[in-house]
């Protein structure tokens, strides 16, 4: 007698059994959901790439009126005559601050004097927002040449004043000048000649027979002291690139000084000639 198998009958509420034949569809929905967010997202605000932070910081614009305060303070700092010291106390009175010494704490000695020939802003940073601190070079004419720094701030109102004592420092960091790198030679001798000529007539501030060896564009100024070429020892393509050279000369002025002197020139080829388009300047920039 042959066994019928048994059947059993389950049950399930029609909910589960919509949410599963639905959830298929339901995912492929969300997900093109998803998609089209992100994409709208990207269109109204795509990202950017993160900037480091010491990028985002921009370099502070330079302060003339603070330069010229610094440099006048260490002139009337480092100016000083020991049999008259409170002339030197008055030139400084306007910098000297609350709590701060008479001549700003610069005592004189008992004999001698000192002038200042020139200064010169050499280095900048900032120490704190509003203020700056100026490396001065000063050629004195008994101490030689000195660095000394100086802060300067700003007060609220935008009037300037010394923040602090200054310092005696050691010149910014230095070096030889490197060696000359391989270069290729010039060895077109039209080109040399052309060069030679604009060079002797530049040097002598012979303007019109310089124009003559210029192209139409070029905008050159005369050095303002006349000088005789002597020779042109080196004249090589500039490392550059482009048409340019460089040009090592020797001259000479009228008071029999020799100068070794670097220039570089932009040349063009026109018509089988060459010409100059600038002389190691460009007067317009």
């Amino acid at each position: 007698m042959d066994r019928v198998p048994a059947v059993t009958v389950t049950t399930r509420p029609l909910w589960q059994i919509r949410l599963v034949r639905e959830l298929p569809r339901m995912l492929l929905l969300g997900v093109s959901f998803a998609g089209l967010a992100a994409s709208a997202r990207y269109a109204i605000a795509p990202p950017r790439p993160a900037t480091p932070t010491h990028a985002r910081a921009a370099a502070p614009a330079r302060d003339l009126a603070a330069e010229g305060f610094a440099q006048l303070f260490a002139r009337r700092y480092l100016t000083w005559e020991a049999n008259d010291p409170e002339a030197h106390q008055q030139a400084l009175a306007v910098y000297v601050g609350a709590g701060m010494e008479p001549s700003v704490g610069l005592q004189p000695p008992s004999a001698g004097e000192e002038q200042v020939q020139w200064t010169e802003i050499v280095q900048e940073r900032m120490a704190a927002p509003g203020a700056r601190v100026y490396t001065v070079a000063a050629q004195t004419d008994t101490a030689g040449l000195v660095y000394l720094t100086v802060t300067v701030a700003r007060a609220r109102g935008g009037t300037l004043k010394l923040a602090g004592y200054p310092a005696f420092v050691g010149a910014p960091a230095s070096g030889p000048a490197p060696a000359e790198g391989v270069s290729r030679e010039v060895s077109d001798p039209a080109l040399r000649t052309v060069v030679e000529r604009a060079l002797r007539n530049y040097l002598a501030d012979s303007s019109a027979e310089l124009a003559a060896d210029l192209t139409s564009e070029a905008q050159v100024s005369l050095p303002a002291q006349a000088l005789s070429l002597e020779a042109v020892r080196r004249l090589d393509w500039s490392p550059g690139g482009g048409e340019a050279v460089s040009a090592l000369v020797q001259a000479q002025d009228g008071r029999g000084a020799h100068y070794t002197l670097a220039y570089e020139l932009d040349v063009a080829q026109a018509a089988s000639r060459w010409e100059v388009a600038a002389i190691q300047t460009n007067p317009d920039t």
